[in-house]
């Protein structure tokens, strides 16, 4: 049975979809404005090993994934600017809906690129904010309808979380005394600190020349950041659907805030199953996790730029369970090159010597229910990569080469790491290893295999093994 820790729970579930054999799935797609960076992708790539699972276990998967083409303010808490706006800046066009769409359209097709670099499945439904007013209007009218919200003298339209009592469960937010703050837009309009905007209308507002904007049943304007992914979850999966994924960063405000304003709508539960991806941070500190906001991001073209193959990255998050903090340095990467480097070339040998044997049926299906209980444990990666590893380290005797390629090509289905497709990888030797291996050489040559034998274990001391071969020596990653 598949276990998954439900934030909303603080604890691991066995997962029991609403339609048997369906799964519906929404994840927090990216706000189009400039490139996505490696810690964002560290969230889409877990997000994509929780729908790879799902396959795996013979589920059919709809997934949905929205792109924010306007409304996302710089702060999450309804103040700073469009980050649209911000992006038409910083790339020097003009403020208009043309230049707008045109910006959107350039790094949503840079960002489904990377996804496919990723070896990422793409979503079932891609759905754009702007193309769904419609639908955000007809949520927000619910909440009215509801007497959920109200209107401040700017004109917004506004969600009082006052009325709705399991405000901030997701997130154990405290609110007894709460004082705006950082995560709390100071707004002198609203009723409570935690309260947020459904609906941004022109009137008095220093938005008033928004480039987006639209007729409502309140003021002309547009809507909030939040009512989008609830609109358009609803439109493509219902009202109560299975999962709702993203990144750790959401669960304070925006996942509070979608809760809030949907089931308001409803008046019924919205979302069964919560996942949250933690951070990638840079080198060994806590508090510098990976942000646009602190300038100088990494993105997966700078990987590539670089000389690193994207999948490498892949790896890299696939050695970290998607709730630990994945701490990312240059080292960190070069060691999960060598590591898959060393993978691929270890599934290149197993592939070249397929034996032409009956398939031990009980072999396969051994491995496979181990690794089945892996990974559905909670998506635990780790142990699962460590799973493939023994594989391809076991005996002749446990299991034959052909038995052990099945198993490669069955578990790179959660994998992704296109181990069907892998070529013979040339090691970069070191000089200084190949130096200590002329001397092995010469050493060997003068029957000298005491100081050949020293030589070797120094170069596997500093990660690399020898094979003799009938052509010579051969250098591999340890």
């Amino acid at each position: 049975m598949l276990k998954i820790y439900n934030t909303l729970t603080r604890k691991k579930e066995i997962f029991k979809p609403i339609k048997k054999g369906f799964v519906s799935m929404y994840t927090c797609g990216p706000t189009v404005y400039d490139y996505q960076h490696i810690g964002n992708m560290r969230t889409y790539l877990f997000e994509d090993i929780l729908k790879r699972i799902l396959l795996y276990n013979g589920y059919q998967v709809r997934h949905v994934m929205n792109i924010t083409d306007m409304g996302h303010l710089t702060s999450d808490a309804d103040v700073g600017e469009d980050k649209m706006v911000k992006g038409l800046k910083r790339v020097g066009l003009p403020l208009t809906k043309s230049s707008m769409f045109k910006l959107a359209e350039k790094y949503t097709n840079v960002f489904r690129g990377d996804l496919k670099k990723l070896k990422i499945i793409e979503p079932d439904v891609w759905c754009k904010a702007t193309e769904h007013i419609k639908e955000m209007i007809e949520l927000v009218n619910r909440i009215e309808k509801n007497n959920y919200s109200y209107i401040g003298k700017n004109g917004n339209v506004y969600f009082d979380t006052s009325k709705f009592k399991s405000y901030g469960q997701l997130a154990r937010l405290k609110l007894k005394g709460l004082k705006a703050g950082v995560r709390v837009g100071i707004d002198l309009n609203k009723k409570n600190p935690r309260d947020f905007v459904l609906w941004f209308s022109t009137k008095g507002s220093k938005f008033k020349n928004h480039i987006l904007k639209w007729q409502s049943p309140w003021e002309e304007g547009w809507p909030g950041w939040h009512i989008e992914c609830s609109a358009m979850s609803m439109a493509y999966l219902g009202e109560h659907f299975d999962i709702h994924c993203g990144g750790i960063d959401h669960i304070p405000v925006h996942h509070t805030n979608e809760i809030a304003q949907s089931e308001a709508a409803t008046g019924k539960k919205w979302v069964n199953y919560w996942l949250h991806g933690n951070f990638l941070v840079m080198g060994k500190s806590k508090t510098s996790k990976m942000a646009k906001s602190a300038g100088g991001f990494i993105t997966l073209q700078s990987l590539i730029d670089k000389g690193y193959d994207p999948l490498i990255y892949r790896y890299l998050c696939l050695t970290a369970h998607y709730r630990s903090e994945l701490i990312f340095t240059w080292q960190n990467l070069d060691a999960a090159q060598n590591a898959f480097d060393s993978l691929k070339n270890k599934v290149l040998e197993v592939k070249e010597n397929l034996e032409i044997k009956d398939t031990r049926t009980e072999k396969i299906t051994k491995y496979k229910k181990e690794f089945l209980k892996i990974i559905n444990d909670d998506l635990d990666m780790p142990k699962a990569l460590a799973l493939l590893w023994e594989v391809l380290k076991v005996s002749e005797d446990e299991l034959q080469n052909n038995e052990k390629y099945a198993l490669i090509l069955n578990f790179d289905k959660v994998f992704g790491l296109d181990l069907d497709r892998v070529k013979k990888i040339k090691i970069k030797v070191p000089k200084e290893i190949q130096k200590l291996l002329k001397e092995r050489e010469k050493a060997r040559k003068n029957k000298n295999f005491k100081l050949a034998d020293k030589i070797r274990e120094q170069i596997r001391k500093q990660g690399y093994v020898i094979e003799d071969t009938t052509i010579g020596p051969e250098v591999k990653n340890l």
